[in-house]
């Protein structure tokens, strides 16, 4: 590290490469290197013993056009400068500028170092190659002055951790010597050296603590005098072996090794009794077999890991049974048993989640109660009561699932008038508000809904206020906007629908402007230009909304070009492409807009085809049916009816049993394009009922000439709950709608 410098290196890279930045921060500052090399004189100065410290900040960045002081500082204090490279660095503005401050300040360009993880370097010199451009500009332009550049500037030093590359390992290595100033080859040698005896003495640690842990349990079997020495000892072995040793083990990739320790243990277990050991030894064995089981499902291993927990919860539940008036281990006990919900619901068993959560929920409620002023433990029962919730809403019992967020509700409200200016409580409040919302919705309870989507919004507005250089604050407003905003569209509140959605808009965009690498950011971006056109179009803004969906039209296919694995994304290009047929048929193009429904339809059908019981997919499927029946209908009604006979056949089992103003709206068009107006009745009475008003499909309604006549009370009781919705954005929504 050079003379005045605080940091052995600065680490930059985008928020995506967020994986490769843990592994490479983690890699350099456990790295030793070898004495042989410590205290040598190379380019780079002395070697040093040991890489550290590095810097990375990501997370803190400050929305504004500089570098914050912080991380300015940094790049001042830094010997040298890593860049993670990739198409998603070239597209972070940070990166970029965090690499012409380190050359500015520090004049020292060959302190700069790569690490190529994705993309193509010089990919930009490759016709319909660009988009794979892996160099930010600032490495591969020399600076003039402020705007300017020049071209073809030397290419900096580069690991390459790509496939068929450098591989992780050796990429890491030639870094390491680039920021040493020594050999390659020197480094990789001493290095193989250095495994060879690590792996040699690991492995033998492993297999001596297997066998001498099998010995010293027969030996507590059959030296019963002694059984309760030996046993501890041989505990303190598996402790041992499940905790400093799986960590050595996973550091030399020795994964083979570390599930035969975590068997073993578990075979350990299994054969001794619980009754006549210690409290202290039956602690250690929670411990032990919570952290195996912690193990196996970060490997994928699910019915593994229920094993290892179902194991804890029962050695828990005897340390309850010893002293069942200890909060402590009540908290414990129900700690365990929520370990085992999540396994059952990671495996799809809700049943059994949900009688583990409830099981959870029951104990740290009384657990709570005898130690209110404990928040930590109110947090946790706040969200075992939201699992519950969460199984009970996923297995249709709505009502069943409502106690349960209210319980959290009033918890967090108790939280929050505790310790008012504490964000985390506020957060958690208008999450507990959005969970309400989302289950009236699903209830038909139009009123109650907006009534706690507007809570939440609000809740979440003023912590953006408080704090608007945090995106994460502007991005959860800018999600409840939207969520609000789509609501009081299906009430025909449009004018109030448009100003929260565009505002969202405008959120989403300030975002992918500041980090166009937010591949999450750019989802949502479109997603709600998507649910904005809708609004437009049902306004008769035309041109706005052909602008707002060719926008996110445009940004799913630049995503699912990237990757087209993503169901989610293919799901919301299917969804915009219908929004685009249903503004094409409006302004009679009727063929372009049977082209991008059969887009739509051939992508709804390859999703259905891998979930073909998914509910939104199956709602998406009948309305895209239902289009495709209304763009034909002109020139071959016998085609028209044919899509609405199919659109019947997907969505009929599930309209009987559901209260979701989309299912209900879709199933009554459907009776009533197939001429079924006595069966749309009763489903139109439930929506009257509600206060549901969408144009489209008031629209439609009448086309059929029917009457519709949305109850007035629960129009009233939809305005009550509105409050202020309508003129938060909605005036400003007017005057934009105007000026267009």
């Amino acid at each position: 590290m050079t003379a005045g410098s605080r940091y052995f290196a600065f680490l930059s890279y985008s928020h995506d490469d967020r994986l490769w930045a843990d592994w490479l921060h983690r890699a350099l500052e456990a790295y030793r290197v070898p004495s042989r090399l410590v205290g040598q004189a190379t380019t780079a100065g002395i070697v040093p013993r040991r890489l550290i410290p590095i810097f990375r900040d990501r997370d803190e960045l400050a929305s504004s056009s500089d570098l914050s002081r912080e991380v300015n500082a940094a790049l001042d204090q830094s010997s040298n400068l890593i860049v993670i490279c990739s198409p998603r660095a070239v597209q972070s503005r940070w990166v970029n500028e965090e690499i012409l401050s380190f050359e500015s300040k520090r004049g020292r360009d060959t302190r700069i170092f790569c690490l190529i993880v994705d993309g193509e370097p010089n990919a930009t010199a490759i016709p319909g190659r660009e988009a794979d451009e892996c160099l930010p500009p600032a490495l591969r332009h020399t600076p003039d002055a402020p705007g300017a550049s020049t071209p073809g500037k030397p290419e900096p030093i580069a690991a390459d951790a790509r496939p068929g590359k450098d591989g992780r390992a050796n990429a890491k290595l030639k870094l390491i010597a680039g920021l040493l100033g020594v050999g390659f080859d020197t480094l990789k040698q001493r290095e193989l050296q250095r495994r060879h005896r690590r792996l040699a003495t690991v492995t033998a640690l492993a297999l001596v603590v297997t066998v001498l842990t099998s010995a010293l349990a027969i030996e507590a079997v059959i030296a019963r005098n002694d059984a309760r020495r030996r046993q501890k000892q041989a505990e303190e072995l598996v402790g041992f072996m499940v905790g400093d040793l799986s960590e050595k083990l996973r550091e030399v990739e020795r994964l083979d090794i570390l599930q035969a320790v975590d068997d073993k243990a578990m075979t350990y277990f299994a054969s001794l009794s619980s009754r006549d050991v210690t409290d202290a030894a039956l602690t250690l064995r929670v411990d032990t077999l919570q952290r195996i089981g912690g193990v196996r499902q970060d490997q994928g291993q699910i019915p593994e890991a229920l094993q290892s927990f179902t194991a804890a919860a029962a050695l828990a539940a005897e340390l309850l049974r010893r002293s069942p008036l200890d909060l402590k281990r009540q908290a414990n006990y129900a700690n365990c048993l929520t370990w085992v919900g999540k396994a059952y619901w990671y495996q799809g068993d809700l049943v059994h989640a949900g009688e583990q959560f409830s099981a959870a929920v029951n104990i740290l409620q009384t657990v709570t109660a005898a130690m209110p002023d404990d928040t930590d433990l109110s947090f946790k029962l706040s969200a075992a009561m939201t699992n519950s919730g969460r199984v009970l809403e996923a297995r249709g019992q709505l009502a069943a699932a409502e106690p349960y967020y209210e319980g959290v509700k009033k918890l967090i409200e108790s939280l929050v008038k505790r310790d008012p200016g504490n964000p985390k409580w506020q957060l958690q409040l208008g999450n507990a508000y959005d969970s309400l919302g989302k289950l009236a919705l699903g209830q038909g309870r139009l009123d109650v809904a907006i009534g706690n989507y507007r809570a939440s919004q609000r809740i979440q507005q003023e912590l953006a206020d408080l704090d608007k250089s945090n995106h994460n604050r502007q991005y959860e407003v800018a999600i409840s906007n939207a969520i609000l905003g789509r609501t009081l569209a299906l009430c025909g509140e449009l004018n109030a629908a448009e100003g929260f959605l565009r505002n969202s808009v405008e959120r989403f965009n300030a975002l992918t402007e500041f980090d166009a690498s937010q591949t999450e950011w750019l989802y949502l971006a479109a997603r709600y230009n998507e649910q904005l056109a809708s609004v437009l179009r049902q306004q008769r803004q035309l041109d706005a909304a052909a602008r707002a969906v060719a926008r996110s039209l445009s940004v799913l296919e630049s995503l699912i070009d990237k990757d087209p694995t993503d169901a989610e994304w293919q799901q919301e290009l299917a969804r915009s492409r219908l929004e685009s047929a249903r503004l094409l048929l409006g302004r009679r193009d009727s063929a372009a807009a049977a082209e991008s429904v059969r887009l739509g339809l051939t992508g709804i059908e390859q999703l259905r085809n891998k979930a073909p019981d998914d509910r939104n997919l199956l709602l998406l499927a009948a309305q895209a049916h239902l289009l495709a029946g209304q763009i034909a209908q002109a020139g071959d009604e016998a085609a028209a009816r044919e899509h609405w006979e199919v659109a019947r056949t997907i969505i009929a089992s599930n309209a009987a049993r559901e209260n979701d103003p989309n299912f209900l709206s879709t199933w009554a068009i459907t009776l009533l394009l197939l001429g079924d107006t006595d069966a749309a009745v009763s489903t139109m009475a439930q929506l009257a009922n509600m206060g549901y008003q969408s144009p489209d499909f008031l629209a439609i309604v009448a086309s059929r000439h029917v009457i519709f006549k949305p109850d007035p009370e629960a129009v009233q009781r939809i305005a009550s709950a509105m409050n202020d919705s309508r003129t938060i954005y909605g005036d400003a929504a007017s005057r934009t709608s105007a000026a267009q």
